[in-house]
C-alpha cells in the first residue's frame, strides 16, 4: 500500500476529498467549463487532458421546461410528504437544500467556469483527474494542505489499498486567496485564487472538507507547540488526547486562530477514507484551557 506522507520537516494540516465544482443554477446545472480570461473554452489546450464532455448553457425555453418539470416533481413530493406527515403525526420528514444568492452571476448563473486561466498560468497545470466527468469511477482525488505545500493526490476507491499518487503540487505561497462560495448546493464549493491571477472552483466531498482545506489557505496557520501552552491548556489537551483512546494513531495539531482562540485537532492519519480523506476530532479552548464558543475565524 502506498500512502502519501509529509516530509520530516513538514506539518500536515488537512487532507480532504475534492474535485472541480458543478453548476447548480438552472442554465448551467450539472455543467462546468474551463475558460481563459476571454471566456474561450480551453479544455483542448490543457496538456495531457483526455477529451471531455462539452456543455452549452440552457436556453430560456429549456429553462422553462426544466423548471416546469421541477415544479411538478416538487408538487408531487410535497403532496407525498404531507400524507407521510399525517400518517406519522410528527413534524417534517424531509429537508430541501436551499441556495444562497449568486455572488458572481456571470460565473454562477450565466456561465460556470471551474478554471479561469490565461496562457501560462498556474491553474492550467491542475490535473484532469479533478474533473468528475473525466475521472474513472474507481478513482478519487484528495487535496492535501501542509505548512509548505498544496498537493492533489490521485487514489483508488479502496480503503485498504488506496495507492496514493501525487498528481500536482505547488508551494503554499502560490495561493493568494481561498474563498468559500455561498452559492453552492450543500455548501461545498470554494475558490482558490493563485498569485498569477488564475483561479479554480472546487467542491469538497462535504462541507467539512471545504472548511478544512480553506481554513489553512485563507489565513497562514499559526502553529503552537505543546510546550508553549499554559498549564490549563496542557490539562485540556491531556484530556483531549485521552478520549482518543490508547491505541490511537494520529497527529496532534494546535493552531492559534484569528479570534485568539486555540484550536486543537487530532488528525486520524491511520484512517484514510477514499471519499472524505482524513477526519479529525476538534477541541477549541481559550488562553487558560477553558471551553469557548466559536467565533468568526475559528471555523
Amino acid at each position: 500500500m502506498t500512502t502519501w506522507q509529509p516530509d520530516a520537516d513538514e506539518t500536515l494540516l488537512a487532507r480532504c476529498g475534492v474535485g472541480f465544482a458543478t453548476g447548480v443554477a438552472t442554465p448551467v446545472s450539472g455543467m462546468r467549463w474551463f475558460r481563459d480570461t476571454e471566456r474561450r473554452d480551453i479544455q483542448d489546450e490543457l496538456p495531457g487532458w483526455p477529451a471531455g464532455q462539452r456543455f452549452a448553457p440552457r436556453t430560456k425555453t429549456e429553462r422553462r421546461l426544466r423548471d416546469g418539470r421541477k415544479f411538478g416533481a416538487r408538487f408531487l413530493l410535497v403532496a407525498t410528504l404531507g400524507v407521510l406527515e399525517s400518517l406519522a403525526g410528527s413534524g417534517s420528514t424531509g429537508n430541501v437544500a436551499r441556495l444562497g444568492q449568486p455572488e458572481e452571476p456571470e460565473n454562477e448563473v450565466e456561465d460556470f467556469p471551474v478554471m479561469w486561466a490565461a496562457s501560462g498560468t498556474l491553474a492550467r497545470t491542475l490535473p484532469w483527474q479533478l474533473d468528475p466527468g473525466r475521472r474513472p469511477d474507481i478513482e478519487r482525488t484528495h487535496m492535501v494542505v501542509t505548512d509548505r505545500r498544496v498537493l492533489v493526490l490521485g487514489l483508488l476507491d479502496d480503503k485498504d489499498e488506496p495507492n496514493d499518487e501525487v498528481l500536482w503540487e505547488t508551494p503554499r505561497s502560490n495561493v493568494a486567496a481561498a474563498q468559500r462560495m455561498q452559492f453552492s448546493q450543500y455548501e461545498v464549493d470554494f475558490k482558490l485564487v493563485f498569485v498569477d491571477g488564475s483561479w479554480c472552483r472546487l467542491a469538497g466531498w462535504n462541507t467539512n472538507c471545504r472548511d478544512d482545506v480553506t481554513r489553512f489557505l485563507a489565513t497562514p496557520p499559526e502553529l503552537v507547540a505543546r510546550e508553549a501552552l499554559t498549564a490549563g491548556q496542557r490539562q485540556t489537551i491531556a484530556k483531549f488526547l485521552k478520549r482518543q483512546g490508547q491505541d490511537r494513531i494520529g497527529d496532534l495539531l494546535i493552531t492559534r486562530r484569528p479570534s485568539g482562540h486555540f484550536r486543537a485537532e487530532y488528525l486520524r492519519t491511520d484512517l484514510i477514507d477514499p471519499d472524505y480523506g482524513i477526519s479529525s476530532d476538534v477541541c477549541l479552548m481559550g488562553a487558560n484551557g477553558e471551553t469557548v464558543n466559536y467565533e468568526q475565524g475559528d471555523l
